[in-house]
This record gives C-alpha cells, sequence and structure tokens, in this order.
C-alpha cells in the first residue's frame, strides 16, 4: 500500500469517528433536554400539588366559613339580635324562665328526661315563658374569641337542626328537643352522632310535625341555619347572667338551684320547689 493510501484512510476514519461523536452528542444533548424537561414538569406538579394542599388545608371549614359570615337566616319566631331571643309560651305569662343547655351536654340529657314534661305542662298552662339559650362549647368552641373548636361538630348542627324546627313552629322546636335529649336518642358526650345530618332526621321522624316535612329536612341537610346556630352560641359566650356551664335555669336574674346546692334541679320535686320560690317573688 502507498503513503497515501494510508494517510487518506487514516483522514477518512478520523472523519467517521468525528462524525460519529457529533451524533452522539447530539443524541446525548437531546436525551438531556427530555430529562430536564420532565424533572421541570414533575417539580412543577409537586409544586403545584403541594400548593393546592396547602391551600386545602389553609381553607376555612364550613363552621369556619359560617362563623365569619355577615347574613344571617333566622328561624320564624325568634326576635333579636341576629335571632338569638328564643321565647316560647303564653303571651300573658308574666315571668320568663330562661334555659341555657348544650345538645351534646349528658346532664342537660338527664334534666330534660326527668323535668322537661314539667316545664313543657307549665308553659302550656301559662305558668311562664321558656327563653332558650343554646351553647356549643362542648364541642370546643368559644364565640367570643372567635374560635370554632376542635372536638367535634355535633353541638352546632344540633343546634341548626333545632333552628329549623323552630322555623316549623314553637311545639315542633319543644317536641323536638325533647327527642333529642331523650334516652333512645341522646349520644355519649365522646360520641358525636349529632355531627350526621342523617341522625339527625332520624330522631326528627318521631316528631309528628317534622316527619317528612320536605322544608324542614332541606334546612338540615344544607345548613340553613348554621350561621344562626353560631350567632346563638355566641350570645351564650356573651350572656349576663354569669353563667357558664349547662344546664342552668335563671330568672329575673337569678338562678334556680336545687335547695342546699349550686346545681340546677335535677328532680321534678326539685324543681317545682325552686320555681314555685321564683314566681312568689
Amino acid at each position: 500500500m502507498s503513503k497515501r493510501n494510508s494517510q487518506a484512510n487514516k483522514s477518512a476514519a478520523r472523519e467517521r469517528l468525528r462524525v460519529e461523536r457529533e451524533r452522539q452528542a447530539k443524541k446525548d444533548k437531546a436525551r438531556k433536554q427530555i430529562v430536564v424537561g420532565v424533572s421541570v414538569v414533575a417539580v412543577l406538579a409537586i409544586a403545584g400539588g403541594v400548593s393546592y394542599g396547602v391551600m386545602q388545608l389553609n381553607k376555612p371549614s364550613a363552621w369556619e366559613a359560617a362563623a365569619d359570615a355577615k347574613n344571617v337566616t333566622a328561624p320564624k319566631n325568634t326576635s333579636g339580635d341576629d335571632g338569638t331571643t328564643v321565647v316560647i309560651g303564653e303571651a300573658s305569662a308574666k315571668k320568663t324562665l330562661k334555659i341555657y343547655e348544650d345538645s351534646r351536654c349528658p346532664i342537660c340529657a338527664s334534666f330534660e328526661q326527668a323535668i322537661g314534661p314539667t316545664i313543657a305542662k307549665d308553659v302550656k298552662a301559662g305558668k311562664y315563658k321558656i327563653q332558650y339559650v343554646g351553647a356549643t362549647f362542648i364541642d370546643g368552641d368559644s364565640l367570643s374569641k372567635g374560635t370554632v373548636g376542635n372536638r367535634g361538630e355535633g353541638s352546632k348542627n344540633a343546634l341548626s337542626a333545632l333552628g329549623a324546627a323552630l322555623n316549623v313552629s314553637p311545639e315542633a322546636f319543644m317536641d323536638y328537643k325533647s327527642a333529642m335529649y331523650s334516652a333512645k336518642f341522646h349520644p355519649e358526650e365522646t360520641d358525636d352522632k349529632f355531627k350526621d345530618d342523617s341522625y339527625l332526621l332520624e330522631i326528627a321522624d318521631s316528631v309528628a310535625t317534622l316527619k317528612g316535612n320536605k322544608v324542614f329536612q332541606e334546612a338540615v341537610e344544607t345548613g340553613t341555619y348554621d350561621e344562626w346556630a353560631l350567632k346563638m352560641s355566641k350570645a351564650f359566650d356573651e350572656n349576663k347572667d354569669d353563667v357558664t356551664g349547662t344546664p342552668t335555669l335563671v330568672m329575673d336574674g337569678k338562678k334556680l338551684t336545687a335547695e342546699g346546692s349550686d346545681n340546677a334541679p335535677m328532680t321534678a320535686d326539685q324543681f317545682n320547689a325552686a320555681i314555685a320560690q321564683a314566681l312568689d317573688k
């Protein structure tokens, strides 16, 4: 082979190697761009997911939103600021018994089971009116401090449902409240069953004026009176009767208690003695 042919072959080989290297370099660059692009998309997707997750975590709950609501739909048969004054009884009755209760309160349930029928009979007879003040502190709420609690939703949800019953009639309200506190339906304090609309509607089926009542059912399921319930709870927090627990009874600014005790009467005899004394003053 001539020296010239050998040199030409070497040049051709180097050229082929150069072309192959350039081709491989372009291929590697393209692959790198794809990897970087996919990585950027993945990072953006993760960032978007994290951002969405943070937004969801920071998004106020339905009850927090209700607490911040400016407009309040109050039930019929109410008066006062935001409809938080609920007075039931004959207009001719001269005195009013305030009853402070929390729907999840087990002692309130015992009180209602023992004394509720007596109060209902007295109100119907015109002995006195009652003013109901609903609380939600068992849920962990402190509405006067702007806090919606973390121990449940049952007190709030039950109070909202009571608003739906009150919108039907005062009698429906009283009967529904009685059913809610009954031994059959009232749960343990630690069992937040009242948070479920289905359970509240099951209780309502035991009340003649509420069973099959579509307007009542829709109000419960859509939370028509959620904002009202929280305004009522705030009224409890800011009460002027120095009430901090439930059940508490107040007439003419003074608490009704069992004789020899600072607690509310828990038997019909204790209640009759306390109410007779309060009515005589």
